[in-house]
């Protein structure tokens, strides 16, 4: 394992500061006492618009990028929106990474997905497993590009010695999370579901996408952006890096889950007539515990920290 050292004083960029994982990132850098944060917003910085990127790395040098800026979102979206997600993806990683390296940037980590593998992958899912099988179609647009993304580091490393990490983040859930039932991911969904079924009068049930047999892994924001300041500092490889909690849960077992933190006593239907997705998503996360980091949240806890921030936020 190789080791960078980053000056609590260097430029950091960190792209997407304000979603569920660029906030967290910052957070984490903050509270670690890096203080010399570069932070756009969209309207300040439309990373989509190569001229604009490559305008601000010219002017500010960053030392740092991490890559968080995303366009993300749950099935529905990516059913009904797929030349945004392919085009907005593989655009704004695109401008990022060349800029980084057109202007020395030492360290860039990009954030990829768990969604890159095959459908049917072999569970758990070890890095090495990219690329051996078809995608999921509900969200392929979006996972080839983040495939792109990861590829485009390797080659830059490999043709130009840049020092471009890429890592592999399960589904996440966390502060800043998207909860509009139309773009969200499933747990936000549910949490927003089950909190407006809890003050509702009606007694409505609670439906729910899919079978509910599909699993999935969840991590909670705060661990990757730990992670990915760990790997940030001690790892210079071009092998991907999985990150994850090892463990996974089924979609019935998360909204029972969600229902109880929540306090709801109304029912849940589970509507097959939509689609489940992938049957099961389960990382392998061995490498990154053999370079010595492992999460601290256990979903429970996770789950009633976002619940609480919901409730005080959006709620």
């Amino acid at each position: 394992m190789e080791k960078k050292s980053m000056e609590k004083g260097a430029k950091i960029y960190v792209a997407g500061h304000r979603g569920l994982v660029g906030s967290a990132i910052v957070r984490k850098l903050r509270e670690e006492c890096f203080t010399n944060l570069l932070l756009r917003t969209h309207a300040e910085l439309d990373l989509t618009r190569q001229g604009e990127v490559e305008a601000f790395f010219e002017s500010e040098r960053p030392e740092y990028v991490f890559l968080a800026a995303a366009r993300v979102g749950g099935i529905l979206a990516n059913n009904a929106y797929p030349a945004d997600f392919i085009y907005q993806n593989l655009a704004i990683q695109t401008h990022v990474i060349h800029s980084s390296h057109l202007y020395g940037v030492k360290k860039l980590l990009f954030l990829g997905s768990s969604c890159i593998y095959p459908k049917y992958s072999p569970q758990p899912m070890k890095e090495e497993y990219l690329l051996e099988g078809p995608l999921e179609p509900t969200n392929e647009p979006y996972a080839v590009a983040k495939i792109a993304g990861l590829k485009m580091c390797e080659a830059y490393n490999r043709q130009f010695g840049t020092c471009f990490i890429s890592v592999m983040p399960t589904n996440l859930y966390g502060p800043n999370d998207n909860f509009d039932l139309e773009t969200s991911h499933v747990l936000a969904a549910l949490i927003r579901k089950v909190h407006e079924a809890k003050i509702s009068e009606s007694r409505r049930p609670v439906v729910v996408w899919g079978t509910g047999n599909p699993r999935r892994e969840f991590l909670y924001t705060d661990d990757l952006a730990d992670a990915c300041l760990f790997l940030m500092k001690h790892y210079a490889r071009s092998e991907i890096v999985n990150v994850g909690h090892g463990k996974d849960i089924s979609i019935r077992e998360l909204a029972e889950l969600v229902k109880n933190i929540a306090g709801y006593e109304g029912e849940l239907v589970f509507d097959p007539s939509n689609p489940d997705g992938t049957p099961r998503k389960l990382l392998d996360v061995s490498r990154l515990a053999k370079l010595g980091w492992r999460p601290k949240t256990s979903l429970e806890e996770g789950i009633r920290k976002v619940y609480e921030w919901y409730v005080g936020h959006c709620g």
